[in-house]
């Protein structure tokens, strides 16, 4: 109980709820506790202080080592991850990496993922609607000439390029005749025209500038002018390799995974959900939208790649892991490259990773270890600044520290009288 047995009441009992709980916490349960129905006066009561009471349990001590806890949390059940690439959510198509290979792509802030992706969900005017999210999955894969050539013939010593369309792939990939010209068209390879008796076949006469006299007969430069063509972009997306529909069976809603990604430019395309997007990709999610968006797609992309391998962390010590990746305003990796390089201790660096490196650097450039972290003052043998540790170890390095910065002023005020 929160307050004594005489004094209890709703009002009393929520005014002590709101000096212990945060904010939003209390916020929250108040507006609760007006939704649900039926609740009686002493229901109410025993819901708000058995809320206060959860949360008392689950404060953490003064001193206590949640970074080492979080740590072990997290890394002692990764052991029993899957080294292996699962298919995702019974696509077949293609790969996403998971199990440990993700988990260490995301605490390493790789640039990019190994298998990138993208969750598309439709606004409502398109997601119940089959034809409409196959042309906003054809809107979105990049294509290029070579996914819809079923050829294109030369002969040496001539300048005409024939090109055949592959009509079935034309119409997979959405794309049209019109968007092959233009894509001709801005190659400036010169004079193009149909094929009369077959709208599939294109006869393009390259001009002088492209093919020149003195080359007419170099293999090599058909063969640049014939990949030139192969890479000419038609539609789609940069970055967006493949879209796959998929009906969710629960919702009825059409769902679109890509093999790729770029959420800059998908959020824009009319007809899909730009509140619903979701990509594998942090650093794009940290450009377009955010750090804090960074920082809960760390946090969601960590659970449920230990919950697709049935592991159960406290959500606690993943949310620790992602501020401290994220709280100074840009991802950095948990590495001699981010969080532990960013230390001020010597020791501690040096106790990572390149420790001759580090302590050669530390040494020519005069560095000052004060011992005042967990790792330094262990290796030091001094009884590091955590649990009881912390009020003793805490007050005495906070005194020599400031008896050091008083004998620094002392010292410079002499030296300036001397010379006065």
């Amino acid at each position: 109980m929160i307050i004594e047995d005489n004094k209890r009441n709703l009002d009393s009992v929520l005014k002590a709820a709101e000096e212990l709980l945060p904010r939003n916490l209390y916020e929250e349960l108040v507006n609760k506790l007006n939704e649900v129905p039926n609740l009686t006066k002493n229901e109410k009561i025993e819901i708000v202080e058995e809320t206060v009471r959860d949360f008392i349990a689950h404060m953490i001590q003064p001193g206590e080592p949640v970074g080492t806890i979080a740590a072990q949390s997290i890394g002692e059940p990764g052991t029993q991850m899957t080294l292996r690439t699962f298919h995702y959510a019974g696509l077949i198509e293609f790969d996403v990496t998971l199990g440990l290979p993700r988990l260490i792509e995301i605490v390493d802030a790789k640039r990019e993922p190994s298998t990138p992706m993208m969750i598309i969900y439709l606004d409502e005017r398109y997601k119940y609607d089959g034809e409409k999210a196959k042309e906003i999955a054809r809107r979105l894969e990049y294509t290029m000439m070579e996914n819809i050539l079923d050829s294109i013939n030369y002969i040496i010593g001539d300048r005409t390029l024939t090109i055949t369309l592959d009509k079935d792939m034309m119409e997979d990939k959405g794309a049209t005749t019109q968007m092959v010209l233009d894509a001709l068209k801005r190659l400036k390879l010169g004079e193009f025209e149909i094929d009369e008796e077959n709208p599939y076949v294109i006869n393009v006469t390259l001009s002088e500038k492209v093919l020149p006299d003195e080359y007419l007969y170099d293999i090599k430069t058909y063969t640049n002018i014939v990949d030139k063509v192969k890479r000419a972009y038609l539609k789609g997306i940069k970055g967006i390799r493949r879209a796959i529909i998929r009906k969710d069976s629960r919702t009825g809603e059409y769902i679109i995974y890509t093999d790729g990604s770029n959420l800059e430019e998908v959020i824009r395309i009319r007809g899909i959900d730009y509140r619903k997007v979701r990509t594998n990709n942090i650093h794009e999610i940290a450009r377009v939208l955010g750090i804090e968006a960074a920082r809960n797609a760390i946090i969601e992309q960590i659970i449920d790649v230990l919950s697709n391998s049935g592991l159960d962390v406290d959500i606690r010590h993943i949310m620790l892991v992602a501020d401290i990746m994220t709280w100074t305003g840009k991802i950095r990796q948990i590495g001699r490259l981010g969080v532990v390089g960013d230390k001020t201790s010597v020791l501690a660096k040096a106790a990572y990773e390149v420790t001759t490196k580090n302590l050669f650097e530390a040494a020519a450039s005069g560095a000052i270890e004060e011992f005042m972290g967990v790792t330094e003052s262990i290796i030091a043998g001094l009884e590091p600044p955590t649990g009881t540790g912390t009020i003793v170890t805490g007050v005495a390095r906070s005194l020599i520290r400031k008896l050091n910065e008083v004998k620094e002023v002392n010292e410079f005020e002499f030296e300036h009288r001397e010379r006065a």
